[in-house]
Formats: structure tokens, sequence, C-alpha cells
């Protein structure tokens, strides 16, 4: 089975606010960037049939492809789903659930999110809802009973608005570590999501699977690589050095509280 791209993007508008211009998407490169998924031949899938595939379930089409968001921004209701429907494309959107208005109690910077009741609206229209934790951390800096909370408090908090199980995560900046990991087994999900900046291989690990950014700068011809299967590493269950180092760098930072500046999810 070739690898699997597993695409994400955070905001898709053409006015973004400094802090998260280099994560949004114009509205016309997301347009071209969709058409080029069409084009490409790859099967749409949602986070869902990709778990159950990591899991010993069904397998995935050979040429499949996902589309994911991440934070719970207003313009993926706005911008981003319109064109997702018009291409009969599934997307997942990983929520922040603190985040979300009309009042902001995370970590993220304020700008127009969803409303939990949009959220509910938009898992009823068939919108794929995984938990993104309530504040938005660094997970693997906190104490495991703090991460333990982020990881079940925002599921519970989705699970009472939408009626259902939430069975997908995605770490905030893709920051895990094993222990990370085990956790959000325990909290019930069946599946996370990290970054990584990997093709995701069959033999993914089903709580790290591996997602590549969509930034503003990313190169139509770097995209389409991806879609070919190319362009960018294949994951594998080693942790890089550099993720390694950069995670210690960050707890010993945390300890004596000061703010870590954030760099590219590894």
């Amino acid at each position: 089975m070739p690898p699997l791209p597993v695409l994400l993007y955070h905001s898709v508008r053409d006015d973004p606010p400094g802090w998260l211009a280099p994560y949004t998407v114009s509205r016309a490169a997301f347009a071209a960037q969709l058409d080029a998924l069409i084009a490409s031949g790859r099967t749409p899938v949602t986070c869902g049939q990709i778990a159950a595939a990591r899991t010993g379930g069904p397998p995935l089409p050979e040429n499949a492809v996902a589309v994911t968001f991440d934070d719970g921004y207003l313009d993926f209701e706005r911008n981003a789903l319109p064109q997702l429907a018009a291409r009969g494309i599934p997307a997942t959107l990983f929520v922040t659930t603190g985040a979300l208005a009309p009042r902001n109690h995370s970590l993220l910077p304020d700008v127009a999110m969803l409303s939990l009741g949009a959220v509910a609206r938009l898992g009823a229209a068939g919108v794929e809802i995984g938990a993104h934790t309530h504040a938005h951390p660094q997970l693997d800096t906190l104490h495991p009973s703090a991460a333990a909370w982020e990881l079940t408090h925002s599921k519970e908090i989705l699970e009472q608005a939408l009626g259902h199980e939430i069975a997908l995560a995605a770490y905030p900046h893709g920051y895990s570590n094993p222990r990370v990991r085990e956790l959000a087994r325990d909290a019930g999900y069946r599946a996370a999501f990290a970054v990584r900046e990997r093709l995701s291989p069959e033999t993914d690990e089903p709580y790290r699977i591996a997602r590549l950014t969509v930034k503003s700068d990313t190169p139509a011809a770097r995209f389409g690589a991806w879609l070919q299967g190319a362009g960018a590493p294949v994951a594998t269950p080693r942790e890089r050095a550099s993720t390694l180092a950069w995670r210690y760098y960050r707890r010993a930072r945390a300890r004596v509280g000061i703010p870590c500046p954030l760099a590219e999810s590894r």
C-alpha cells in the first residue's frame, strides 16, 4: 500500500491576522489545491476510515487522501466547507473546545471561532468532528494529570453537544510522547493524529498518525508531489533526535515558567 497523504489545514481566508498568516491558505489557493486533489485520482477518505485501517479494520483505497482542519476557526464553515462540499470531499475538523465562541478560554489568540452550536450543526451535516484538547497546550510538557484532563474534557464537551462518541483526537502543535499517547488511548480515543510532516504508511502508529501541514507558502509543486506519495519522508516508529531535543528544551522552559516560542511541529 503506498503512503497516505493526510493534509492538515488551519484557516482558509484572505485577510488573516499576522500570527495566523503562515498557517492560512487563501480561498483561491484552497480551491486550486482541491482541484489538484480531484485531478490526482486520489480517493478522499475520513480520519475515521484511517483509524479503522490502522487498527485492523477495512483497508483504505490504494490511492487514498484525507483532509483535516485543526482548531475550529469560523472560516472553516464560511470558506472551506462550501468548496469541499462542492467537490464531494469529506473533512475532519479537530476542535479546541476552550477557544470556541463566544469566549476564549484557550492559549490561542483571539480570532473569529466557531461556536459549540455551530460545531454540532457541522457534525449533523456530515463533517467528522474530533477533539483538539480544551486549551491547546503543549501536552508533552504537562503533568500527566493535566494532559489527561485536556484530552478527556474536550471529548466530554463535544460528546455532550453532538450526542455521540468522539473517537478521534489531534495533538496541539502535533506534540506528543509515549505517555501522552497512552493517555489518549486511556481517554477512549480510537486514534490520534500528530503532524510530523510525513506521509503516513500502512504501518503508522494509531496514536501518532502523520500529517502534512499545508501553509500559506506551500508550493503547488510540493502539494502535487504529496498527492503522488512523494515530496516528503514516510513516517517511521522511531522519533527523530531533533524531536527529542526540542521536547526537552520546551519542557525545561515550561518548568521555570518561561513561555516557549512555537516552532514547526515535529
